[in-house]
């Protein structure tokens, strides 16, 4: 379930808010590489930081552990929950932005380097070596010491009515 933005504004202090709004769409598309890689890694921390919260208090509530603060032990983990969720929505945004900004990055590198090598290829000198004078015989061929295996022409089916002759005598034997 999404969040709105009255929502996130509600759950974050004013300090947590300010990169959660540069997360959202219009503004996302105006930062640069550098600032958002800097967002991300805020973002990926604080997280991180609420995540911890939920899990001491999970923990705190199972009797797995003493919980941090007089507060933190009558208190649920919902509201710390949310702010996680916030900034785990607002990572996804950002990553999903860093990773488009890098792979153009990739993309174009890749088409200079290209480009580059298509350059070098049409500004190479092309190796044709001349044929001389006139032109070479060739590789001179080599006769089979064998002989060709081709079957004569007065030979082709006579093994075929050979056989039908054969086949009549042995059929008139019996008459």
């Amino acid at each position: 379930m999404s969040t709105s933005i009255a929502d996130e504004r509600r759950l974050l202090s004013a300090d947590e808010y300010q990169p959660v709004v540069r997360s959202h769409y219009p503004a996302l598309n105006e930062l640069d590489r550098q600032e958002l890689v800097d967002l991300v890694r805020w973002l990926r921390e604080r997280r991180a930081k609420f995540r911890t919260q939920v899990e001491g208090r999970r923990r705190a509530k199972r009797g797995k552990a003493e919980p941090r603060a007089a507060a933190a032990a009558e208190s649920s983990e919902r509201g710390v929950a949310a702010k996680k969720q916030v900034f785990a929505r607002a990572l996804k945004r950002a990553n999903a932005r860093l990773d488009r900004v890098l792979t153009d990055e990739k993309r174009a590198a890749m088409g200079a380097q290209m480009a580059a090598a298509l350059a070098r290829k049409r500004a190479a000198r092309v190796h044709h070596p001349s044929t001389g004078r006139r032109a070479k015989p060739g590789v001179n061929p080599i006769e089979n010491p064998k002989g060709a295996d081709g079957v004569p022409g007065a030979m082709v089916g006579s093994i075929s009515q050979a056989t039908r002759v054969a086949q009549a005598v042995r059929d008139n034997k019996g008459e």
